[in-house]
């Protein structure tokens, strides 16, 4: 994609369908006079009237505890400088977005007109009785030292500049873990700090805090080397000057032992790195280009121990991994402010999870067969849903115990769990699948590439990385409509109709007769067949030039499948090919099957829908946990339609005794675990959260699903071929880019997932 085309694609974004990421969403119901009547006139007198008698109760009966302001005034914007409150609007609603999906704390973002620091304070002083607490957000330094000191001493809310802190916390973490496995005390090692802005002087402070002495600290500023007698520093500045003569960043690394930059692009050079000393610990943090390539590095010292603020390269110091579940574990015992204690307290439960064994979930986003301690993984992964149990309980008992919670915590179990819940209302599991898909890419065939959303979808998989795209169709019509959405990349593009592809359609056709010659195909219609795009596709896959096909965009799902079934067929050992739709539901994934293949599956074909749907899940990461529906709960109809799912559950649990399954089961038992474990206590299911629902017949899995998608605007993936002998995935009619672009991660996986296994001894 052109620089252009993605400067388009960025305005679009926050454009529509609605301008900005985030919105005001009501919490209570408002459907009736007497609903309305309550949340305003007259019944919103009676919580006025507490909290007039009781201040604290404005956390009681209002949205305070749970709010934060991410507050600006654009005057130090990413990389962008000072452009103005405005400007930094997008910026603080990203930085609301990212609160909301993964800690679940709301935020509105508020943006200062003003670079007097007097008239900044007073301003978020004013407005801080709103709020549960205060995240201060690209403020120039050094006004951002003066402004957080002040306003942590004159509110009595939590107030934490992530400029400062965030990247401090995590590259904390990350040091204390790297001095670990190069076998060096913090307290001994020597450290070259790039950098001399809010973050970097913020982190030098907490290193200082986790034991590094300052007089083994060297610190450059863009002028150089940071000496004691250099003249008009300010007084960040002053408490990090050396007494060292040197003047230049290559003096200062010589037998260093740990670079920290926060500073320019390609700054450091190999000679440089030479000159450290054994194992030396490198955190390159400049964005997006590091203060040295990382391949360069590594390729340079086979010693290193290092960190990127990339994605793209292991250990990535991302804030993501802080901000949002240190204010979680203040917000929950109304903590009067973040401290040193609770900043230290996210550092060391940073450090201890990345040394703790990995969720499987975290494996298959990152395409790890097994994440484990070491250079290349000094700190936990941002998709790693142990985060939100695991940090905020830590900071939480540090406000406690440092005498800062209003509001202690005593059921510390009950408080992990409700922790866990909340990781309900945000769906990474997309973020996961792409992330995933990225890791290896393979080579798609998009059978109907002349549509403009599928080739808008394969523009976005090339793009990023995703998979590398085969365009199927009409040749002139895919050529002009890659000019027209400025898709300018190097891809293959076919026409099955053009003469051009003869002695490959051909060589298909001959493939397909061969094998389908005693099933009524002669070799004059298998070449009129290879002119059709799905079975040119299909024959693409079958034949090895491609790794997975998508197709189905255009035509109904019944037309698509028969080539699919005729060309592919279905896996070894399979008898039954079916599919599942992944709903991104506020209580987290759902699997729902079977969705568009079996209309009327019988009691054995229904366990074996649920055992493929299984697999599926595992190969998400997910545990899953099966309800087999029915309009009946366990035997309370002796109708055949729920018996079937009876004798499908008996099966299961006589063969499969591992499955966490049970059946026959109604929707809202199987969906709330208090009604499930009041009535039913002896279910497989009691007390667990159901993520599978194995429907009875294709009428109901299909109807509730679009259901889901359309009144509640769940997302949904899918529907996900299963049984086919390779990655075959049909979309629904009309599907939307971004749901292309989500099943063509989930073909890129499943093709993955076919070459582990075919690899393994």
């Amino acid at each position: 994609m052109s620089k252009q085309s993605k400067r388009i694609e960025a305005l679009v974004y926050h454009a529509k369908p609605t301008p900005g990421k985030i919105k005001v969403v009501p919490t209570k119901k408002y459907a009736s006079q007497r609903d309305l009547s309550l949340a305003y006139s007259p019944g919103v007198a009676e919580p006025c009237l507490e909290i007039e008698k009781d201040v604290n109760n404005v956390y009681k009966y209002t949205a305070k505890g749970n709010l934060v302001a991410v507050i600006s005034n654009g005057t130090a914007v990413l990389g962008l400088g000072n452009i103005g409150p405005e400007a930094s609007k997008p910026v603080m609603e990203g930085k609301g977005l990212l609160f909301k999906i993964f800690a679940d704390i709301d935020v509105f973002d508020i943006e200062v007109d003003t670079e007097d620091v007097d008239a900044f304070i007073e301003t978020v002083k004013n407005i801080a009785p709103t709020f549960g607490g205060i995240n201060l957000e690209d403020i120039k330094a050094p006004e951002a030292f003066e402004i957080e000191r002040r306003l942590k001493e004159e509110l009595d809310i939590p107030v934490m500049h992530d400029d400062q802190h965030g990247t401090a916390i995590i590259s904390a973490a990350a040091l204390i873990n790297a001095l670990e496995i190069a076998e060096k005390k913090i307290e001994d090692v020597k450290i070259v700090v790039s950098g001399a802005g809010a973050a970097a002087i913020s982190c030098t402070r907490l290193y200082q805090a986790c034991g590094a002495r300052r007089e083994n600290i060297v610190m450059l500023d863009s002028k150089g080397v940071i000496r004691d007698d250099r003249d008009h520093l300010t007084s960040q500045k002053a408490e990090f000057a050396t007494h060292r003569k040197i003047d230049t960043l290559s003096e200062a690394m010589e037998n260093a032992d740990v670079f920290i930059g926060l500073s320019q692009p390609d700054i450091v050079t190999p000679e440089m790195l030479i000159s450290m000393s054994a194992n030396p610990v490198v955190f390159a943090m400049a964005n997006p280009v590091p203060e040295i390539n990382y391949q360069l590095a590594i390729d340079t010292r086979e010693d290193i121990i290092m960190a990127t603020g990339r994605s793209d390269h292991p250990n990535q110091v991302n804030n993501v991994l802080g901000f949002p579940f240190i204010f979680r574990g203040a917000l929950d015992v109304r903590a009067t402010k973040i401290n040193e204690e609770m900043k230290m307290a996210a550092v060391k439960a940073l450090s201890k999870l990345a040394k703790e064994a990995v969720p499987e979930q975290v494996n298959i986003a990152y395409a790890e067969t097994r994440l484990t301690f070491g250079k290349d993984y000094i700190i936990p992964k941002p998709f790693d849903p142990r985060l939100i149990a695991e940090v905020p309980p830590a900071v939480a008992k540090a406000a406690m115990e440092s005498g800062v919670a209003q509001e202690p915590i005593e059921d510390w179990d009950r408080y992990k769990n409700a922790l866990l819940e909340r990781l309900g209302s945000d769906n990474k599991l997309v973020r996961m699948l792409l992330s995933r898909a990225k890791t290896n890419p393979k080579r798609v065939v998009f059978a109907e590439a002349d549509q403009l959303d599928v080739l808008k979808a394969a523009q976005i998989s090339h793009d990023e990385g995703v998979a590398f795209p085969i365009l199927l169709g009409r040749k002139d019509t895919i050529l002009e409509l890659m000019k027209e959405i400025e898709f300018d990349a190097d891809v293959e593009i076919i026409d099955p109709k053009s003469d051009e592809e003869l002695e490959r359609k051909n060589r298909y056709a001959k493939a397909y007769w061969v094998k389908r010659k005693r099933q009524g195909v002669t070799l004059y219609s298998a070449e009129k067949k290879m002119r059709e795009r799905n079975y040119y596709a299909a024959m693409m896959v079958n034949e090895g030039d491609a790794d997975a096909v998508i197709t189905g965009y255009s035509r109904n799902y019944p037309s698509v499948v028969k080539p699919m079934l005729e060309l592919i067929g279905m896996a070894e050992g399979v008898s039954r090919v079916a599919t599942t739709n992944v709903m991104m539901t506020q209580r987290g994934p759902m699997f729902l099957s079977d969705t568009s293949i079996n209309i009327d599956p019988n009691a054995k074909d229904l366990a074996k829908i649920a055992r493929m749907t299984s697999r599926v899940a595992k190969m998400f990461g997910i545990e899953p946990v099966t309800a087999m529906i029915s309009y009946s709960n366990f035997g309370s109809s002796e109708n055949p339609r729920a018996e079937k799912v009876k004798e499908a559950v008996t099966y299961l649990h006589k063969a499969y005794p591992e499955m966490i399954v049970d059946g026959e089961l109604q929707t809202d038992f199987a969906l709330n675990p208090k009604l499930l474990q009041d009535i039913f206590p002896f279910s497989k299911l009691a007390g667990r959260k159901v993520n599978t629902l194995v429907f009875p017949n294709l009428d109901s899995a299909n109807i509730t699903y679009k259901l889901l998608k359309e009144l509640n605007k769940a997302e949904s993936i899918g529907p996900i071929m299963m049984g086919m002998a390779k990655p075959v995935h049909i979309l629904q009619l009309g599907a939307s880019v971004d749901e292309i672009v989500n099943m063509t991660a989930i073909s890129v996986i499943d093709a993955q997932e076919r070459e582990r296994k075919q690899q393994m001894p």
